[in-house]
């Protein structure tokens, strides 16, 4: 098993898995963003977290590939206690999002997962879904997807043939909710995967960083009152910054060193 990172047309992919191994998850990373991503996690090739600054906010975000309802239960319990690990090892405070394959239906009923389930959803559910809701609902979370009324084409996240199926969901927090805006499927016609790409709007109010150009700091002159201006005299009298040369900018620009 292995953990790399490379850029695709300007994003960075951050991914994990084996050429020996069918699994693998991975996170793509807007170009903007990425040296605000503070930690990597890589618990198992089926899940993988990273932690990225928003602004003020701090934001969890966990891809996760769930085991296939074939396999064996000792594989299926990993995964899920591997999750609770993930999910408890996070700061107080910290947004959470986990998207990915959880292989079960939720279906369109949710019974007794009604904090968890926003009304909207497809097929009948199974063993997967039960899984996914009983999670859902002990972490406070929400599946996101069944909050948002959609056609039965932006429902279904996995289509093959006669085949259409919904397996593949956003859960956030409870009090995330009000963040999220819509939630969709988007259609494609390549066929090298079966599922459909999944896309969550979420809005974040903070003010944009705006990062440090380079080259020499600039003179703060709207700071200089009477006191800085008497010591940037006395500093301007000592070092002869005059003497070094008859340029304006010049010795404008070593001025701003010392000020």
């Amino acid at each position: 098993m292995g953990a790399k990172a490379k850029e695709v047309n300007g994003y960075k992919l951050r991914y994990l898995g084996s050429s020996k191994v069918r699994n693998g998850v991975g996170i793509l990373v807007d170009k903007e963003l990425v040296d605000f991503v503070v930690e990597v996690r890589r618990k198992s090739d089926r899940i993988m977290a990273i932690k990225v600054v928003v602004g003020s906010e701090i934001l969890n975000l966990v891809s996760v590939y769930a085991p296939q309802i074939g396999l064996p239960d000792d594989i299926k319990k990993q995964f899920w206690e591997d999750l609770n690990m993930v999910i408890q090892d996070r700061s107080q405070g910290d947004k959470l999002f986990v998207g990915g394959d959880f292989n079960g239906h939720i279906g369109i009923e949710a019974d007794r997962h009604d904090a968890a389930y926003g009304g909207f959803g497809y097929e009948e559910i199974n063993n997967g879904g039960v899984f996914v809701l009983d999670f859902t609902v002990a972490y406070d979370l929400l599946v996101a997807n069944s909050f948002f009324k959609k056609k039965e084409d932006y429902l279904v996240t996995f289509w093959t043939g006669p085949i259409k199926t919904q397996i593949d969901y956003f859960l956030i927090m409870a009090d995330s909710r009000r963040l999220c805006k819509d939630f969709k499927v988007i259609p494609s016609e390549y066929l090298g995967t079966q599922h459909r790409l999944l896309v969550l709007d979420v809005e974040f109010k903070c003010s944009k960083w705006k990062r440090r150009s380079a080259g020499e700091p600039r003179v703060k002159w709207w700071n200089l009152t009477r006191e800085n201006a008497i010591k940037l005299t006395e500093r301007i009298s000592e070092e002869g910054v005059w003497k070094k040369a008859e340029d304006a900018d010049i010795m404008q620009g070593a001025m701003g060193k010392m000020y």
